[in-house]
């Protein structure tokens, strides 16, 4: 068998999961039907490093906030009678990758959903079945059921996911630095953008960045700065803070960064409240 076949056959059979436990509650009584799943291997799911966040690609999206329908991503947390979730999502990981911030976020904050969006085909493929496996090795203790992922592009479409002040965290962990110059409007922080990420963050909320480059670390604090709806954390704000704990160390470009032995650049900040005109 090629090398080919074997791809093909390993991911058509990740498919076949996908389609029978993308959308149920994985709980003991569907464990007696389907066995307990390996975590996916990524070599199996070639993927480009970047997308043109620009670019149609085919995205479905809702027309707005009411027409999403969460019980899909979150099936543990519906509420039987009703029909409907119990909780709403208030943690997102913008531009999720494989998921890694997710898996360590998961239990540490247990109470929350939360949601990762990834524009990239194939990452997203391989993130929905790292979570189907991990709640299936995890049934007893009803793990990992409230982090999910979608394929959506939060520089287009994030207002159709979330209503007003709906988010708690907004996490953008080792974004594409596009450093060309001509490339920096696909940056994901920008002014334009940080209006809309102050939209759907509550007052209190914080954002949190993290890059090995210094010069969009730079290009993203000026940016945040700049922006009167958002104010800078301390450093030691920072060093207590476990989502930054997490965050430094959680994702594939974070171990990565740190078996090479570079630099992290963190800055986190809180959304300030809107300004009374007097």
């Amino acid at each position: 068998m090629t090398i080919n076949t074997r791809r093909q056959t390993y991911l058509a059979e990740k498919q076949d999961h996908r389609k029978e436990l993308k959308h149920v509650k994985i709980d003991e009584s569907v464990i007696e039907k389907v066995d307990k799943l390996s975590l996916p291997q990524k070599r199996f799911y070639r993927q480009r490093a970047h997308s043109n966040p620009f670019s149609d690609h085919q995205l479905d999206y809702p027309i707005s906030p009411d027409h999403m329908d969460w019980s899909k991503l979150y099936p543990h947390f519906i509420d039987s009678e009703k029909k409907e979730l119990t909780k709403e999502v208030t943690i997102a990981d913008i531009g999720c990758g494989y998921g890694g911030l997710m898996i360590d976020l998961s239990p540490a904050f247990p109470d929350k959903l939360i949601l990762g969006m990834e524009i990239r085909v194939q990452v997203t493929n391989y993130v929905e079945d790292r979570i189907i496996a991990l709640r299936t090795n995890h049934t007893k203790e009803n793990g990992y059921q409230n982090i999910n992922v979608l394929r959506g592009n939060a520089m287009k479409f994030l207002p159709n996911f979330f209503h007003k002040a709906q988010l708690e965290k907004i996490f953008f962990c080792f974004p594409d630095p596009h450093f060309k110059q001509r490339k920096h409007k696909a940056r994901i922080v920008t002014s334009t953008l940080l209006s809309e990420y102050a939209y759907v963050l509550k007052e209190g909320g914080i954002i949190y960045t993290i890059t090995d480059v210094l010069d969009l670390h730079n290009w993203m604090v000026t940016h945040l700065e700049g922006h009167p709806l958002f104010e800078r954390l301390s450093e030691d704000w920072e060093s207590q803070d476990k989502c930054v704990s997490i965050m430094r160390y959680a994702t594939e470009e974070g171990k990565k960064v740190e078996r090479n032995k570079g630099d992290k650049y963190v800055a986190c900040f809180v959304r300030l409240p809107i300004p009374e005109i007097i």
